[in-house]
């Protein structure tokens, strides 16, 4: 016991130096808790800077970047002899979609022997630019004639003395498309078709429908004005071409 501290005194300096350590410990628990508050407002009100097209993000979850939005690029069409319509989204972006064009494949075949083949997607892309040009990007196309096989060609060749079907048709190789779109004229779609100038633009007015393809950029018309006489002579001035509408 040390000299100065008399009998008696013991007891309450114990408790005295009991209460300073309790006291001492219940502070530090006060300020931990403080400490942990303060740090929560702060990054609760301090603002985040979102960089242009970000989303804001949210404390506490990992930011996501932005999920890039593709074009789509939609045909709508309806065949006018096997009267089947389609709605095909046939390209995202610039990716093609295996499924649309499969689609649009089958939808075109030769109607006559149900033959299918692999069309050049550029003509889709022509179709679906001439829509845009014409004002009417979600309009529909109704299809003349699709693919041909080499009979089909043959024979509507021969049918008759003067056709208009070329011998070595585009429609053969899978590039061409005879179309009409309901509303707008057969001289206003054939202008259109040739401001684009990504092809051959055959002019029909009789049949009234105008062909589209993504061969040779070219042009010619039959029937207009006395039809033969006339597609004799565009057939001279290009010859050649004529053969590959």
């Amino acid at each position: 016991m040390p000299p100065n501290l008399r009998f008696g005194e013991l007891p309450p300096l114990l408790s005295t130096i009991r209460s300073s350590v309790f006291a001492h410990k219940s502070f530090r628990r006060i300020a931990l808790g403080v400490a942990a508050l303060t740090f929560t407002a702060v990054a609760v009100k301090t603002p985040v800077r979102a960089e242009s097209g970000d989303a804001l993000p949210t404390v506490g979850i990992a930011r996501v970047a932005p999920t890039e939005v593709k074009e789509s690029y939609v045909l709508r069409l309806r065949h006018l002899h096997t009267g089947e319509a389609l709605n095909v989204v046939y390209r995202q972006g610039t990716e093609y979609s295996a499924e649309g064009i499969a689609k649009l494949n089958t939808f075109l075949r030769d109607h006559r022997t149900m033959d299918t083949a692999n069309y050049d997607p550029a003509e889709f892309d022509l179709l679906h630019k001439l829509m845009v040009r014409l004002g009417r990007p979600n309009g529909e196309i109704d299809i003349v004639c699709g693919y041909r096989t080499p009979e089909t060609n043959h024979m509507l060749r021969t049918r008759a003395a003067l056709t208009g079907v070329a011998e070595h048709s585009q429609h053969m190789l899978s590039k061409a498309i005879d179309i009409r779109v309901p509303g707008i004229s057969t001289r206003a779609l054939r202008d259109a078709a040739l401001s684009l100038g990504m092809g051959g633009v055959g002019y029909y007015p009789i049949s009234q429908f105008v062909h589209v393809d993504v061969g040779p950029v070219r042009q010619w018309s039959f029937g207009e004005r006395g039809g033969t006489l006339l597609a004799r002579a565009r057939h001279r001035r290009h010859k050649g071409h004529s053969r590959n509408a």
